[in-house]
């Protein structure tokens, strides 16, 4: 059988419990671990420009000890001014805030752009060297839109594909970046490209359509000159017993029963998110504010626990949500605080997943409310993590792409804060009975698009592809 390489801007830690830092780490380590194969990726290190010379290639560490199939990870370092520009430049003060609609924060500079066409074509010319006839390649998010094209052009003939992790952009959004066309026309290089929802390829195809003038083809793909352009809906899941059993493990840990004792009967509202400005933290905190303000009965018999670990703190734009979120916190427990309560905890820090599980089974509450959102693992792993016979109820985005599976959820606009509020009353207050059926509802789901799922459905129309068969189309 074909050998998957997995390509992705970072590789994930590989110590067995230890925190990655989103869903793509958490869903290709877990994938790669069932499947085995490469992974290649930057190794985080930027050095001096006189020192890396061009194409280099470092080893990464050895595979985990508990990974179920051989993972050869390789990276390569970046210099400075790889990382200013590809990376904290056009990845993400570019592309990332356009990808979430969030373009009044994004910024553009043409040399951040040719900063990221140098570092997709240095990951080609490494990664070549690294392939077998018969390697099945498999890129995965923004930072790397160009690798395909660059690769086509050293002549490496490989099957590749492409899944986009972030939402794609409604065409008008996505056209405002200013090499839209090279980006579009990057994205059509790849064999077939992959998105978390419907929604997202729709936009896709309307951009194709639209700007780059591509025709739809009776079998539904895209043409664009001579090419045809395949895509599919893969939303990436979640392995759900082994966090159910991860939660069951992890309930006896000194440290979670400390919480737990301290806790003291309250009802624990839970979130977890990174740092950043498409999260809707700010939102959030104001939202439980308006709930602690229009349910006084629930003072002192509620906390809020908010986990937010930094990321991007070089990023001007990150600094800011930070001191926002910080002097919020602050304020909110200042106005409400009691010498034996504090309404909200924020943890501005990574935890490993052996103790966010039994985090998320003690939560009566899960809130997941990001203002966009390409899918949002952690609305899985709340849902997967409780207890069936008395489950947390989860409170979620309408613009998180997991909404579009979790039916059970309690649906919220994540920009109305008293929305937000008043669902924060009905989740404390549902019956057993319902959440109950609510989580049994979520629980089909999760099994029906899990992480085997979605990596099988997307590797077996890759190789449909080759042949211009693609079944997801």
């Amino acid at each position: 059988m074909s050998r998957l390489v997995v390509v992705s801007n970072r590789v994930a830690p590989i110590h067995e419990g230890e925190a990655t830092a989103g869903g793509l780490a958490a869903g290709v380590m877990d994938a790669l671990r069932q499947s085995g194969g490469l992974w290649f990726g930057w190794s985080g290190r930027t050095l001096p420009q006189s020192v890396v010379p061009p194409d280099s290639l470092t080893p990464g560490s050895p595979p985990a000890v508990a990974c179920s199939g051989p993972v050869t990870l390789y990276t390569t370092d970046l210099t400075q001014r790889d990382y200013d520009e590809y990376y904290k430049g056009f990845s993400n003060s570019t592309l990332w805030p356009t990808m979430h609609y969030q373009i009044s924060l994004a910024r553009f500079e043409h040399q951040d752009y040719l900063g990221y066409q140098r570092v997709n074509r240095h990951f080609a010319v490494s990664l070549a060297a690294l392939l077998k006839e018969d390697d099945v390649i498999w890129v995965h998010d923004y930072h790397l839109m160009l690798l395909a094209t660059a690769l086509r052009e050293i002549g490496v003939r490989n099957r590749i594909g492409f899944f986009l992790h972030v939402p794609f952009p409604a065409s008008s959004v996505f056209s405002t970046i200013p090499v839209h066309a090279e980006l579009g026309r990057g994205l059509a290089t790849f064999d077939l490209i992959g998105f978390q929802t419907e929604g997202d390829q729709r936009a896709f195809s309307n951009y194709m359509r639209e700007e780059l003038q591509a025709e739809t083809c009776p079998e539904g793909h895209l043409q664009l000159g001579h090419r045809v352009v395949r895509t599919g809906v893969y939303p990436i899941g979640v392995e759900a017993d082994p966090l159910r059993a991860e939660a069951i493990r992890g309930r006896d840990d000194p440290a979670i029963c400390d919480y737990k004792g301290r806790l003291d009967q309250r009802a624990l509202i839970m979130s977890v998110e990174r740092l950043d400005y498409s999260k809707g933290l700010r939102q959030r905190f104001s939202a439980f504010e308006r709930f602690l303000v229009q349910c006084p009965e629930w003072r002192r018999q509620v906390e809020y626990l908010q986990i937010a670990p930094p990321s991007r703190s070089d990023v001007e734009a990150y600094q800011t949500i930070r001191r926002e979120l910080e002097g919020e916190a602050g304020r909110i427990n200042g106005r409400f605080a009691e010498l034996d309560w504090t309404p909200l905890r924020y943890l501005n820090r990574s935890f490993p997943r052996d103790q966010l599980m039994p985090l998320y089974a003690l939560a009566a509450v899960g809130l997941v409310t990001p203002l966009r959102d390409g899918m949002n693992l952690v609305a899985k792993e709340y849902v997967a993590a409780q207890d069936p016979e008395d489950p947390g109820v989860l409170i979620l985005s309408q613009f998180a792409g997991a909404a579009r599976e979790l039916d059970g959820a309690v649906r919220v606009n994540p920009h109305d804060e008293a929305g937000m509020a008043y669902a924060m009353k009905i989740a404390l207050q549902m019956p057993v009975a319902e959440k109950r059926d609510r989580h049994a509802s979520m629980m089909r789901s999760l099994r029906t698009n899990s992480l085997d799922a979605w990596r099988d459905r997307f590797l077996f129309d890759l190789r449909l592809a080759e042949a211009g068969l693609s079944a997801a189309a």
